[in-house]
This record gives structure tokens, sequence and C-alpha cells, in this order.
């Protein structure tokens, strides 16, 4: 079977060559407005004048926006050490009109995809009548954000990514009418080539296959012209948000959503992206740890429509329920608990991952174990975790030893000593890389899915996850989290800053912990 073309010296050409267009393009256009205050003249004196006016103005006007208080403080103290461009680099980040099209086009896609989220019914009153303990998170995300509950749905929890690859491929041989996959990493090797050959084949045989991958994620790892090999071979694609050179608040706004969907009666989601790392294949910052889940039932059919409403922001307009499984008899999958899957977006005003985590934390009354990657968070999140240690909720952090940001990881142990001071305990998986995000509670409830504890993921990325409640794949994750302790080491308040200087460079780039 013909495989994608070989990826050697021609490719690395072309991927250098386009690497390079958009580096230059970029310092150009720094180097312009580094002219515009260097200059010496009349017309940039005034034009200085005017750009000091214009922050003054810009300072008043995020004093007044409904937004972040940490992305506030950041911006203000930026302008304040910048002031002749610091407003004026807010107003091209912040301000533009494509940003309120495509919220437009989300609002739209999601009015007209509402209704199909309810084909298999509301189980929320179920759910209410069963145990009202879990009604104030489930009815947020049903009545609100507008995912509702489902039964009907059997959870299989992943503790690694080579048990989720493991599943992954024997699962897609079984499509009969579609397949579709949405990416934030897609990466040529041992885990991607094997499924592209299953998509290629499916495609041939008539089943409707499509990809969706971020740009800017796959930017060093995929070659330019990567969709179109894809659609010479049957598969659809659509590349979400293509980078473009220029200064821009949009190439922040990133597909990190990670989804497989099968038919819509199967689904897989978490953190694992199709790459070799992730596998443990290829050897990156350690052993790689991460986590996956996959929903079998009528909840895949939710995951079905955050992909679809995904596509439909681009490319054609389609029919919803006509990719509705159960049209003819219903769902036969025995009911294990309540699912509830869900999607974040950064265009709109609601922070839905956020308020997931949140919930969880605040509802605790024994324990809540969490899995991460990041730990750079605000103070929402901070009061939640720190309130919960001190009411005596045991509340414990995982996050990776080996990490592959090294200013992420100084700023994240700056939030340590606050946290360790009240009460919660912190680790970091001594292996390697823990890229999971999993956050589970006294036994009842859980959450799996794509979005980090840092700025980025929690404000800035379309994001995904999976809330189950009196599920079996809750013992699941929690066993999980159990068996990473003893090959973690806990930190304590000494290891978080061992002298005046890290400290002090801490605190500094807490300061900018919402542009990481």
């Amino acid at each position: 079977m013909a495989g994608i073309k070989d990826t050697g010296k021609s490719w690395v050409r072309t991927v250098f060559r386009r690497r390079l267009f958009v580096i230059g393009t970029l310092l150009l256009q720094i180097g312009f407005i580094i002219a515009v205050i260097a200059g010496s003249s009349l017309f940039f004196r005034r034009l200085n004048w005017a750009f000091n006016v214009t922050s003054i103005i810009v300072c008043i006007y995020i004093l007044n926006r409904k937004e972040k208080l940490n992305y506030k403080l950041t911006w203000i103290f930026l302008i304040l050490m910048f002031p002749i461009f610091g407003g004026f680099l807010y107003l091209i980040f912040r301000s533009q009109s494509n940003s309120r099209k495509l919220k437009r086009r989300i609002e739209r896609e999601k009015k007209r995809g509402l209704p199909c989220f309810f084909l298999p019914g509301n189980r929320l009153p179920e759910l209410a009548a069963k145990d009202r303990n879990h009604l104030p998170q489930a009815a947020y995300l049903q009545d609100y954000a507008g995912f509702p509950v489902y039964v009907h749905t059997e959870a299989e929890y992943f503790s690694s990514g080579e048990a989720f690859f493991a599943r992954l491929p024997e699962e897609m041989e079984k499509a009969e009418h579609y397949i579709f996959l949405e990416f934030f990493i897609l990466r040529q090797g041992q885990m991607l080539d094997p499924l592209i050959e299953i998509m290629e084949r499916k495609a041939r045989a008539g089943l409707d296959v499509r990809i969706i991958y971020d740009d800017l994620g796959c930017f060093m790892s995929l070659p330019q012209d990567y969709k179109n090999q894809l659609e010479q071979r049957g598969i659809k694609c659509l590349v979400f948000n293509p980078f473009k050179p220029i200064l821009s608040s949009l190439q922040n706004n990133r597909d990190h959503r990670k989804l497989v969907i099968i038919d819509g009666k199967t689904a897989f989601t978490g953190g694992i992206n199709l790459a070799d790392e992730y596998i443990n294949a290829i050897e990156r910052f350690g052993h790689w740890k991460d986590a996956g889940i996959m929903l079998r039932g009528e909840a895949a059919w939710s995951l079905t429509l955050i992909f679809l409403e995904m596509w439909n922001l681009e490319m054609s307009k389609d029919d919803y329920p006509l990719f509705y499984p159960w049209k003819e008899k219903p769902c036969a999958v025995e009911s294990d608990g309540y699912v509830q899957p869900y999607a974040d977006s950064p265009i709109d005003d609601e922070n839905v991952g956020e308020h997931v985590y949140i919930q969880i934390i605040n509802n605790a009354k024994e324990y809540v174990y969490i899995n991460t990657p990041y730990l750079v968070v605000d103070d929402n999140l901070l009061s939640a975790l720190t309130l919960a240690a001190k009411s005596g909720v045991d509340v414990r952090i995982i996050t990776p030893h080996r990490w592959d940001k090294k200013v992420v990881q100084i700023t994240s142990r700056s939030y340590y000593r606050q946290l360790i001071r009240a009460g919660v305990k912190v680790y970091e998986y001594t292996s390697g890389f823990n890229h999971s995000k999993t956050f589970v509670c006294d036994d009842k409830a859980a959450t799996v899915g794509t979005t980090n504890l840092d700025f980025r993921s929690l404000y800035l990325h379309f994001e995904c996850g999976v809330l189950i409640y009196q599920n079996r794949a809750v013992k699941a994750i929690k066993e999980d989290f159990l068996a990473t302790i003893p090959i973690s080491h806990q930190i304590t308040e000494a290891d978080c800053a061992r002298n005046a200087f890290q400290r002090v460079l801490q605190d500094i780039l807490r300061l900018f912990a919402p542009l990481m």
C-alpha cells in the first residue's frame, strides 16, 4: 500500500525554508516597532507621544474588561515597563475582527448542534434522583454549557500511551461508517503511520474519514504539504488555524483537543497525541507518562458532535442527525454510572475546563488527586486547592520531574511553595515526564481530558474532557494515581527555592505566567 512520501532531506529543506520565512517576517515587524521607538525625527517624536497616550487609554480599558485579574495585571505591568508601544501591542494582540467572526461562527454551530446532543434523551433528572451531590456540576455542564449527561456508556481508562495505542487500531478496524481524528500534534512514525494506513483503507472502502490537526502544534513535525498528501489518500483534512507570520492574538487559540471518533459509538480522548514519544517508542524527557479514556455507547455521540462542530467552522455544513448511530434502535450498551463529555472554547467567556476542575475540588470531602504536566494557575484555582487542603481534604498533585519547558518548571515551583504551606502534597514523577491530565475525588467522580493546569490550556486553547460519576473507571483512575506515588518524589518547601536568587526569579516569572 502506498505510503506518504519520504520525509528525507527535501522535506527538511522545505520545513527549514518555511520556518525561516516565518521568523524573518516576525523579525521585520519587531524591527519596525523598534525603529518607531528609536526614531529621532519630529514625526517619530509625535508618533511616540501618540503611543504613550494610547497606552494610558488601553490601561483604563484593560481595568474595565471582564477578564482574569492575572491577565490584567500582566498586561498593565508590561505597558508600564514599555509605555511607548505596550498599549499598541495590546491592541494588535487583543482587538481583531477575525476573533469576532470566529466567535459568531462558533455560536452559530453550537446553536445548530445543541438539540442533537440530547438525541439519546435527558438523563439529568435520573442523576439528580440517585445522587444530588453531583447535581451542581452536572447541571452546570448540561443546562449552561450545553453538554448533557449520558448513561448506556462503558468507560475504559488507559494509564499509559502504550495501553491507549494497543486498543486504538483494533477499534478503528471495526469502523463501518466513519472515522474522525482531531489532534494537536501529529508526527510520522510507529504510532501515526499505522493509523493513517487504516484510515486510507477505510476511505477506499467508502467510509467518511477525516482528520483535524493544529497547524502550530504540527509546525515542526509535519511537512507543509501533509494535508495534500492525506487528501490524495482519500482522507479529508482540516488544518486548524493556519499559522501566519503576523503579530496576532489568534495565534494563541490552538486546537489542543485529542479525539478519535468511530461511527459515533466509540470515542477516545485524553492527553495522548499521535507521536512516538507518547508510546515511549522514542525517549523525550525520560519515560512519558500519560492517560486516556475510551467511551463506548451514548456518550461517544457527544464527542462526535464536538468534532463535527469544529469541522463545520471551516468545512462543509454537515447535517448532524445523519451521523447519529442509533436512529433505528436504541443503544444497547449496559449503563455504568454517568458520563458527561465536555469541551472548552477560548472564544467565548465561559471557562468550562476551569469550572469543572474547581467544582471537583470544592465538592471533595475526603480526597482529590490530580495529575498535570504544568502547574501555573490563577488565584481561583489556587484558592480552591489551598482551601480544600486547609479544610482537611487530602489534596495531592503529581507533576513531572523532567520538564519539557524549563521556564514553566521554575514558575511552577513558586506555586509549590504556597500549596505546600497550605497542606497540599506535591510530587514529581521521577521517571520522566508526566503528561496526564486527570482529577479524581472521593471514589465518586473523575475527569480525564486535554486541559493542563496552566493559563494557555485553561483560557486560550480549544480543549475537551470526560467527566464520570459512579463509574468503574473512577476506581481505575485512583489506582493509577496511587501506583504513581511510590515512583515519585514528594516536594518539600526547601526544594522549591534553595536561595534568594531562585525565589526572586520565580516571583518575576510568575508575573508573566498568563503569557506562558
